[in-house]
């Protein structure tokens, strides 16, 4: 079975971003066998001087190498990333991922260090938009699933969401309603 493993700087707090990425690493559980670690986000104060960021960053990036298995293929999301349509999304993990672990990285609020980045095998964005970073976490998660349906199906002709059930996507009102004011 496939290994993928995503680490995140930060810990999930909204009960609605829990809940999405509970949902999705159930259904992941079909094609991977999925590893999310938080890791602690450093913290800096109310208005940091880019100093101070740079050196956060520089800890955070220390801990995250020191969690990343030897051997695995390694991609970061950041913005200035390549921008995959699902389905080339979905033949690349399953390039990247053949015969090596995939671990995706996800910085904190200010990002992954530079040299993370540069480290990494690929840089993926999700879109040019900024998102936060709990947000994208349950995004690369439903692409990730995406991905995975893809690769089983065989083809690109059925493109009916496999997104949340209606249910799950109720709760997520609380979120979408402070976006759109």
């Amino acid at each position: 079975m496939r290994r993928v493993s995503v680490l995140c700087v930060g810990k999930l707090k909204e009960r609605f971003y829990a809940e999405a990425v509970s949902e999705y690493a159930k259904r992941l559980g079909r094609y991977c066998k999925l590893d999310l670690v938080e890791l602690a986000e450093q913290r800096l104060p109310e208005s940091p001087t880019p100093a101070e960021v740079e050196r956060a960053l520089a800890r955070e990036a220390e801990v995250i190498r020191e969690k990343v298995p030897s051997g695995a293929w390694v991609i970061a999301l950041c913005i200035e990333g390549s921008l995959y349509s699902s389905e080339k999304l979905s033949g690349l993990l399953e390039t990247w991922g053949r015969e090596r672990r995939l671990v995706f990285l996800i910085g904190g609020s200010f990002g992954l260090h530079p040299s993370l980045k540069a480290q990494a095998h690929a840089q993926l964005s999700m879109s040019p938009m900024t998102f936060p970073h709990h947000l994208a976490r349950v995004m690369l998660l439903e692409q990730l699933y995406r991905g995975f349906q893809i690769q089983e199906a065989g083809s690109t002709t059925n493109r009916r969401s496999p997104g949340l059930p209606l249910t799950a996507a109720r709760g997520f009102s609380s979120f979408i309603a402070p976006l759109v004011r």
